[in-house]
């Protein structure tokens, strides 16, 4: 079958898919901007205005205002998921082929979304969960320094704290990433009283409204894990930036150990799939965005 030989692409209709699932799984994805990443990575240019407009009279002098100009470098980096699997696929029908495909493209989306989350709010490889030295220092643990404490019995005031720390920098917030712990911490907020009735009652019952209080919001486990994080707010929708290399190749390898378990292939009547992805992200603007955590050890 060559469309599935070794090496293959997937076909712009499941990268299509693909992309849209991870959009929909990803806290980073609902909250902000996709954009195609060339396989080489691309600078994206960062203007900070140093002054003020400058009034100017008729025959007057005009001054200097000044800027700063910070390129970020957008870099994908590659990523894998493979899979054993009968080696009936080699005999399937095509349909049948297209069916496995496209619930391998199903179970490949989901973790991807919450790959793109590990790596870039927590910068670790999402399958060991420890600090990738590839990824570096372009992740939003390392690179937002604005922290609040939570508190489990008043949420909102931490939200309003971490709103505080992003205007005083002059940013602005248009989305909320947070933990389920979140959530309910704020669902079980109550006006207390003879009404006593919910603060977010959208929140109720592990709800995901997609937005609070008219911020958009997602909640998602990626937001603390391996992370002393609950919640992440700022300016997701100008100052940061994702997106794929769009070519996505499908390998279907007959022989051998590709995935270094010690079994062949042929020897255990299997096949493996394999696909790779270049992802890439930048934070363009650190100080538009603040982080609620946990104080150390764990307390309320």
């Amino acid at each position: 079958m060559t469309t599935l030989s070794k090496g293959s692409l997937f076909d712009p209709e499941l990268v299509t898919d693909l992309i849209d699932k991870v959009k929909g799984k990803s806290s980073l994805a609902v909250l902000s901007q996709q954009k195609p990443i060339p396989f080489n990575g691309q600078k994206e240019f960062v203007f900070t205005m140093d002054s003020e407009i400058d009034i100017v009279a008729e025959n007057g002098k005009k001054s200097h205002g000044g800027v700063s100009l910070t390129p970020i470098k957008m870099v994908p980096i590659k990523v894998e998921y493979g899979a054993r699997i009968s080696d009936e696929f080699i005999y399937a029908s095509e349909e049948e082929q297209i069916n496995i495909i496209k619930s391998f493209n199903d179970g490949y989306a989901k973790k991807l979304a919450r790959g793109l989350d590990l790596m870039a709010f927590h910068g670790v490889n999402p399958r060991t969960g420890l600090a990738s030295t590839v990824i570096g220092d372009n992740h939003f643990d390392k690179a937002i320094s604005q922290t609040v404490k939570f508190s489990q019995t008043d949420p909102d005031a931490n939200i309003e704290a971490a709103v505080s720390l992003i205007q005083g920098e002059e940013g602005t917030v248009n989305g909320l990433a947070a933990d389920p712990q979140f959530s309910a911490a704020l669902a079980g907020m109550r006006t207390g009283g003879d009404t006593n009735i919910r603060l977010f009652p959208e929140l109720a019952w592990g709800a995901n409204p997609g937005s609070i209080n008219g911020l958009k919001a997602d909640i998602n486990s990626t937001i603390s894990a391996s992370s002393a994080d609950v919640a992440i707010l700022g300016d997701f929708s100008n100052m940061f930036q994702w997106g794929f290399a769009k070519e996505i190749p499908l390998e279907v390898i007959r022989y051998g150990d590709p995935d270094n378990s010690g079994n062949d292939l042929k020897g255990y009547n299997q096949v493996y799939l394999r696909s790779e992805t270049f992802l890439g992200w930048g934070i363009l603007d650190g100080s538009n965005f603040a982080r609620i955590i946990k104080p150390t050890g764990g307390g309320q």
